[in-house]
């Protein structure tokens, strides 16, 4: 299966990242099939550079971008779905979630 996703590069504590193509089970740091923008999360403006035209012929030959990808295609404008849940939360902290909400909840009441 094919994946896009992000490629990690730049200095140390200053990360800038690859958008790039390929396969799920292989490592980021190995081969990709190519190259489809940058990202640099501390740039003011001009965070995303994608290559628009390409992007969007990898998915329609398949390819699955990662939850984070989603996410900025979608402000991007690039694809027009719903933002997707990139963070999960372990079931232990649902669980004390779930007990602070409801000690909120017998206080109030």
């Amino acid at each position: 299966m094919l994946a896009i996703r992000l490629q990690r590069i730049g200095k140390k504590k200053f990360a800038t990242y690859r958008i790039i193509v390929s396969e799920k089970a292989r490592d980021t740091w190995g081969d990709y099939l190519e190259q489809l923008g940058t990202f640099n999360p501390h740039a003011k403006e001009a965070q995303l550079v994608p290559d628009t035209e390409r992007i969007l012929f990898w998915i329609g030959k398949g390819a699955q971008p990662s939850p984070t990808l989603h996410n900025l295609f979608v402000n991007a404008g690039i694809i027009t779905e719903k933002k997707k849940k990139s963070v999960f939360i372990s079931k232990k902290r649902a669980v004390k979630i779930a007990a602070k909400k409801a000690s909120a909840a017998e206080k109030a009441a």
